[in-house]
């Protein structure tokens, strides 16, 4: 049976690629890209020249069939845009088709803004909590800030530049003492990474901020 290999890619800066992932990016079959545009830039640095399935959301089932005939016949890299698909990113179908088909699942590591923001953070903790995007509605994000009031592990949560004011807005409303971290354009020549309580970060972030923004919120009772 063939392989399927999940591969992290560069979050910003294209040098953070490893070189198992190129490795492997130019022996695999063919390459299913959240966005075929933006792999083709990475594979054009690299020399590396492989044939798309294109595997995108909102429409990932709809690729699917494409790329399980694509295993069928070989092997095949999976990639998101950046950092490791599945993680808020399309990829959950496909794995487990290619699971249940037989094919051998292979994850490649690599950068990850969510390790990345939370290694600078400086909140310990026995582990943290991976939120994924926050969500659009302010009622939802304080419920959901409701399961975390007592949790003293850390969390990290990815936000839109064009929503994170209004969400700051809530977490100062909710819990206007806790610590935040905000990660925003990580890796890529406009990074930058602010600390504070929400209504601190209100005051200093950029309006409107521009960039993917990750956030890391301190575990309860976490010193700053």
């Amino acid at each position: 049976m063939s392989r399927l290999f999940v591969i992290a890619t560069p979050i910003g800066n294209l040098e953070d690629v490893s070189p198992r992932a190129l490795r492997i990016l130019g022996e695999v079959g063919a390459i299913a890209a959240e966005d075929t545009r933006v792999t083709a830039r990475l594979l054009a640095r690299h020399g590396i020249r492989k044939p798309f399935v294109s595997y995108r959301a909102p429409v990932e089932r709809r690729g699917l069939p494409r790329v399980m005939a694509e295993l069928d016949r070989h092997d095949v890299a999976l990639v998101s845009d950046a950092g490791t698909p599945t993680l808020s990113d399309p990829g959950q179908a496909l794995v487990t088709a290619a699971w249940a088909a037989g094919h051998t699942v292979v994850p490649i590591p690599g950068p990850s803004a969510v390790t990345a923001a939370l290694s600078a953070s400086g909140y310990g903790g026995p582990g943290f909590t991976f939120l994924g995007y926050l969500p659009r509605k302010p009622g939802e994000i304080r419920r959901l800030l409701g399961t975390l009031e007592k949790d003293p592990r850390p969390a990290v949560a990815f936000d839109s530049p064009y929503r994170i004011r209004k969400s700051l807005a809530v977490f100062a409303e909710v819990m206007p003492d806790r610590h935040l971290t905000l990660a925003r354009e990580l890796t890529k020549l406009h990074e930058q990474l602010l600390r504070g309580t929400a209504a601190e970060l209100l005051a200093t972030l950029a309006d409107p901020p521009r960039g993917e923004i990750t956030l890391v919120i301190s575990g309860q009772d976490r010193a700053p």
